[in-house]
């Protein structure tokens, strides 16, 4: 019995997106490495990561200390968690209103989407005035088609579980790894979701790997999604809502 493979983000969606504007590469350059996070908590962040973050979020640490540095890498890691959520909140918001898909996709987009709208308006609350801006995204036709809406939702599920396998053991506070977990468990349902309607086996493997900072990034810029310009369809009823 053959098993249809999973496409992957790269070979589904295209060539290197948020770095159009910058915002996914700016927020992983503030993630610690794994040695870097054992040995003293990280390196500094860009400017103005964490400028008020004590006063958003009630915490009134002390600049330099190693709680201040905890917050910051925490503060890092949700920003990069939220970067990922915006760009799937988008696309199956905008999958939705362009109205191309039918029966149990349809069902899936609509379900799935009210989930990463909730998981992007939680991220927000947390991060306060922290969070980075929203990117304007053009999903260049892979809403209005429904083969190529399933191919691309495949491939952004897998790398969402993926990059969050990465980032959670390096939380610092358990109240956000706690917020982080509650995200990660129902993106892997949403990935087994999607799978399961694209013919796929769920889950291969016993054990998942972790997507690297650098490889998220990588696949994420691949997909050319985001966009400076006014974002446009091929379908014959524009959007009223490309992020």
């Amino acid at each position: 019995m053959s098993v249809n493979r999973p496409p992957t983000a790269t070979a589904t969606l295209g060539q290197s997106l948020f770095d159009v504007d910058g915002a996914l590469s700016e927020t992983a350059g503030r993630l610690p490495t794994r040695g870097q996070f054992i040995r003293r908590g990280g390196r500094r962040l860009a400017a103005g990561a964490v400028g008020g973050a004590g006063l958003a979020l009630g915490i009134g640490f002390v600049p330099g200390s190693a709680h201040a540095r905890s917050e910051r890498e925490d503060l890092a890691i949700l920003n990069f968690a939220l970067a990922l959520e915006y760009l799937q909140a988008s696309f199956y918001t905008e999958a939705e209103r362009v109205g191309a898909l039918h029966g149990p996709l349809a069902q899936q987009a609509r379900v799935v989407g009210s989930h990463e709208r909730a998981h992007v308006a939680a991220l927000r609350a947390v991060l306060g005035r922290q969070a980075i801006a929203r990117p304007r995204f053009d999903f260049r036709g892979t809403t209005d088609d429904p083969k190529s809406f399933r191919a691309t939702a495949v491939a952004l599920e897998d790398l969402s579980v993926g990059a969050y396998k990465e980032q959670l053991p390096r939380i610092n506070s358990d109240h956000y790894l706690a917020a982080a977990v509650a995200i990660q468990s129902v993106e892997g349902r949403h990935a087994a979701w999607i799978r399961r309607l694209a013919g796929i086996v769920p889950a291969v493997n016993a054990f998942d790997e972790p997507v690297s900072d650098r490889r998220t990034v990588q696949l994420v810029n691949a997909t050319r999604f985001v966009t400076l310009k006014v974002p446009h369809t091929s379908s014959k009823r524009s959007p009223s809502f490309t992020g």
